[in-house]
């Protein structure tokens, strides 16, 4: 079973500092609540520590990521692989007619160890909430 979720923010901000944020690794990483730990790479790599409170994954997991096209101030997407799921995630900045900027965020979770699918169903919502605030409070609009 695959998990897709899509969402869009928009900020009365400057789409070239919502762009800084989105397209930084570490900054995704550190929004997403159950990323416990993280490392960056200079090359547009990470290795997130992801805890999911799901029975069969009693420890952290090593999720590598990578981003697989960038295209700078605009587009920016990622795949990240481990043992228990694969994720791809999709970020789009574009300028609104009234100044401000709109990210439109896209993401597909495939499973490979059961619950996890459930766990991001039920848990997207809210880690797209974090993504979300983490972006105001950089922004300074929280």
């Amino acid at each position: 079973m695959t998990v897709r979720v899509r969402r869009e923010f928009v900020f009365d901000a400057d789409p070239e500092d919502v762009w800084a944020f989105i397209s930084d690794p570490g900054k995704r990483a550190g929004a997403i609540s159950v990323v416990d730990e993280y490392e960056v790479g200079d090359d547009g790599t990470a290795t997130w520590h992801v805890r999911l409170p799901i029975p069969v994954i009693r420890s952290s997991i090593a999720v590598e990521t990578e981003e697989v096209r960038k295209e700078p101030p605009e587009y920016v997407k990622f795949v990240g692989k481990s043992r228990a799921f694969r994720v791809t995630g999709e970020h789009t900045v574009s300028g609104t007619d009234e100044g401000g900027a709109r990210l439109v965020n896209e993401f597909v979770v495939d499973g490979r160890l059961p619950g996890v699918e459930s766990f991001f169903e039920r848990k997207f919502g809210e880690e797209l909430d974090n993504l979300e605030r983490a972006l105001e409070r950089e922004l300074g609009l929280a």
